[in-house]
């Protein structure tokens, strides 16, 4: 089982930057593939960014160049710092892990709400 935690949603103007923060229990972290997602009222949930064990990084199109998601292995920690944030990347953030040798992401967090303003 693997836990996570979010952290670092709130509101925000259009053009600021929020970092988010997702903290896992596993002591394994660094097997596992780590994803953000966000879901918007109404909206799927969509894949934001991901991040594989060894640090290979996928961005969704719409957040290219203003995203970036990272992972610190020591603290069993992953990151996304938002900037030139728009009122369309308002949703509720997801973090997920996906087990090594697997396909789907299997462990989620909670969530963290990001507003931003016009």
């Amino acid at each position: 089982q693997v836990q996570l935690v979010e952290s670092g949603g709130g509101l925000v103007q259009a053009g600021g930057s929020l970092r988010l923060s997702c903290a896992a229990s596993k002591r394994s972290f660094s097997m596992y593939s780590m994803g953000w997602f966000r879901q918007a009222p109404g909206k799927e949930r969509e894949l934001v960014a991901h991040i594989s064990s060894g640090g290979t990084t996928y961005y969704a199109e719409s957040v290219k160049g203003r995203f970036t998601i990272s992972r610190d292995n020591a603290k069993n920690t992953v990151f996304l710092q938002m900037t030139s944030l728009k009122p369309e990347d308002t949703a509720v953030y997801y973090c997920a892990a996906r087990s090594p040798m697997t396909t789907m992401y299997d462990y989620w967090g909670q969530g963290t709400q990001v507003t931003v303003s016009s």
